[in-house]
């Protein structure tokens, strides 16, 4: 396959969890959202892992388009998927964090870990101090509610956040309104 030139394309980063298997349910929406911004001339981003990761990759490389995996190598779970156009390797999390962040400013934060968590403040924080402009979107209300609520009960009426705050995000549930809202 031919490589497409990258600096012409608008960037989508996908956040996710690595151990999602290829049976589970985001595994097969990560696919659709992969191949849907693919078709729609976006080039995804990924940690190059597996799970989710490998899902937004597939679905990118399956229809063409340029799917991004910048890798961290850790002693456990973090091979580079199959599924990368383009791929960088980095043993330092803080330097593959900027670079996950720095080329894209549109955010796709799909059900994840710890990993998944640092991303998605990092993003937040950014977007909340005014150093980044960009958009940020939780799929699935059900998976991210507890934490959503937190950000509207606990911080808000804590005083830790304003109310503004809330409008940082989105939260879709499905694959055509991520779209819709990113168009």
């Amino acid at each position: 396959m031919a490589r497409k030139k990258i600096k012409k394309i608008k960037f989508v980063t996908v956040f996710g969890s690595a151990r999602s298997k290829i049976d589970a349910k985001f595994y097969d929406v990560a696919q659709k959202i992969g191949s849907e911004l693919a078709k729609n001339n976006f080039g995804l981003i990924t940690g190059g892992g597996g799970g989710i990761m490998e899902a937004v990759n597939k679905g990118a490389f399956l229809n063409g388009g340029v799917s991004i995996g910048l890798n961290i190598i850790l002693p456990h779970e973090q091979d580079l998927n199959p599924y990368c156009t383009h791929f960088k390797q980095y043993k330092n999390l803080s330097k593959r964090k900027q670079k996950l962040i720095k080329n894209s400013n549109i955010f796709i934060i799909m059900p994840g870990g710890f990993g998944t968590l640092d991303e998605v403040f990092e993003v937040l924080t950014l977007a909340q101090t005014g150093l980044r402009k960009h958009k940020i979107i939780f799929f699935d209300e059900i998976f991210w509610g507890d934490l959503i609520k937190f950000f509207q009960n606990t911080l808000i009426s804590n005083k830790m956040i304003s109310k503004s705050d809330l409008k940082l995000y989105k939260v879709c549930n499905s694959v055509e309104e991520i779209i819709d809202y990113i168009k």
